[in-house]
């Protein structure tokens, strides 16, 4: 039998990560900062370059005559009814990280701002946090998942990142190449990135266990007794297909998340989050094409700094979990249109993340900016506590903070499955069956991976490890556009 070389690099290069980080977690954080702070000085308008064109491209596709086309045969009916397969985009869009960031980001960039000429208000803050998980993340994620899609179902090519690249470019040594070193570093990119969602997970949840116990502070043993229980929740489910009961977990917590944000909207003070959000909206809609093509490049080094943390992180970010999302989306919108299929992942994901941070960021500037309740401070010193501290001056704390415990840990699990099923398919050619073997390596490499980044020790170490791996998808992305959209002209002309 011929050996699947990619599947043995692939495990190859990602174990050669976890192994480096589990005997020297700080040596590999301080490396993927050297790097991620030498590209993004060098390549940060690039990044930014890439995010804006994505959304340029999607509504230059949306309201084009490509627009029609299907995704699949021409008689191809979608799989799902539009509630339902929305309802599954909300789940998709949904993860650990709107419950770690709900509050903790917009705080985090008012603070940062407050004494600054640029972006002093409330306003700028929650506007920047919309713009870090509204139409940019999601023209990502949406271009990404189409060309998977429109290659797949309309062309019958097999379910890789790279199968575009020899069909349409023509196929020789070179575009040969190129597509295997494509699909590679989608494996790569896709198991880091995950593994940085699996740290955020037991963050959020070692946090919630030291409210409900009543704990200061919880060590490491506690983390990885978490960590441990993680990982025996998502092995399981790998040893069985991909169930129904998986798409039931991930709808429990998707609702847990929009009961707690409606309970936070009604008893809270319900008139001025409504009016946080509503102004959000606003502002996020009329500023956000033109906030696209800011690199803040006349700065002082201090936000140049901010920058690059925060928002060229998030892009590379998105762009790591972009083929992951992608499949997911794409295996869920057989039988749509091109335009249906681009407003639906964009706008609707867009809105519910604006409407989150409006309520939940509004309760944080509440309680700055009406009370003295000292956020800014959990902040600084603990962005892991700011959600459960700003649920405490709500009524049923425990039942509420329970709730985000049992979201966050549904969230990961869910996700790690996925991804390992996923993972597992991109590494045999695209096969939708992948075997259980394959399923349950990479489903120990994410937990490695996810045990390198908790050993890091920090949030900011792991958004600079992700960022690394997701470097080079920076120009992968554009060229499998290229792809498409050479196809789309094609098509026309046949």
């Amino acid at each position: 039998m011929k050996p699947n070389w990619l599947l043995i690099i692939a495990l190859l290069c990602t174990g050669a990560i976890a192994v480096w980080g589990v005997m020297d977690a700080a040596g590999l954080a301080e490396v993927a900062a050297a790097i991620v702070a030498e590209q993004f000085g060098a390549r940060g308008w690039f990044i930014m370059l890439n995010a804006t064109f994505m959304l340029l491209i999607s509504g230059y596709l949306m309201f084009s005559k490509y627009g029609n086309i299907k995704l699949g045969g021409e008689f191809d009916q979608p799989e799902f009814s539009t509630i339902s397969w929305l309802s599954m985009l909300f789940a998709a869009g949904m993860g650990v990280g709107l419950l770690f960031y709900a509050a903790a980001e917009p705080l985090t960039h008012y603070r940062f701002f407050e004494d600054k000429e640029a972006q002093q208000s409330a306003n700028g803050a929650l506007f920047v946090t919309n713009f870090h998980w509204g139409l940019h993340a999601w023209a990502i994620y949406a271009m990404t998942g189409l060309v998977i899609a429109y290659f797949s179902f309309r062309k019958s090519l097999p379910t890789l990142v790279g199968a575009s690249i020899p069909a349409v470019l023509g196929e020789n040594k070179l575009t040969l190449a190129v597509a295997w070193l494509c699909n590679l570093l989608a494996i790569v990119a896709i198991a880091i990135g995950l593994a940085g969602s699996v740290a955020l997970g037991v963050f959020q949840v070692q946090q919630g266990v030291n409210q409900l116990a009543g704990w200061e502070y919880s060590g490491m043993q506690t983390t990885l007794t978490i960590f441990v229980v993680l990982c025996v929740a998502f092995t399981l489910p790998l040893l069985v297909d991909l169930s129904k009961g998986m798409a039931v977990l991930s709808n429990i917590a998707m609702s847990i998340a929009v009961l707690l944000m409606i309970f936070v909207l009604v008893t809270g003070p319900t008139s001025y989050l409504m009016g946080s959000t509503f102004q959000s909206i606003g502002d996020y809609f009329g500023n956000v094409v033109q906030h696209g093509f800011r690199t803040f490049t006349f700065m002082d080094e201090s936000i140049n700094n901010w920058f690059s943390d925060w928002t060229l992180n998030y892009m590379v970010w998105w762009l790591a979990w972009a083929p992951f999302v992608g499949v997911f989306i794409a295996r869920i919108s057989r039988g749509r249109t091109i335009r249906e299929y681009l407003i639906g992942v964009i706008f609707v994901p867009t809105m519910f993340s604006i409407v989150w941070f409006g309520i939940f960021g509004g309760v944080g500037f509440f309680g700055v900016l009406r009370t003295d309740l000292p956020l800014l401070e959990i902040v600084s010193t603990n962005i892991d506590a700011v959600t459960f501290f700003v649920l405490q001056q709500f009524p049923l704390t425990t039942l509420t903070t329970a709730l985000v415990v049992v979201a966050a840990f549904l969230f990961v699990v869910t996700s790690v499955v996925s991804a390992a099923f996923v993972l597992a398919m991109f590494s045999t050619n695209g096969n939708l069956e992948p075997s259980v073997k394959v399923k349950l390596s990479w489903g120990a490499v994410l937990g490695a991976l996810g045990l390198v980044m908790i050993l890091s020790g920090s949030v900011s170490s792991v958004r600079s490890i992700i960022a690394v791996g997701a470097l080079p998808f920076v120009f992968i992305t554009l060229l499998l556009v290229v792809c498409l959209l050479k196809s789309l002209k094609q098509e026309e002309s046949e």
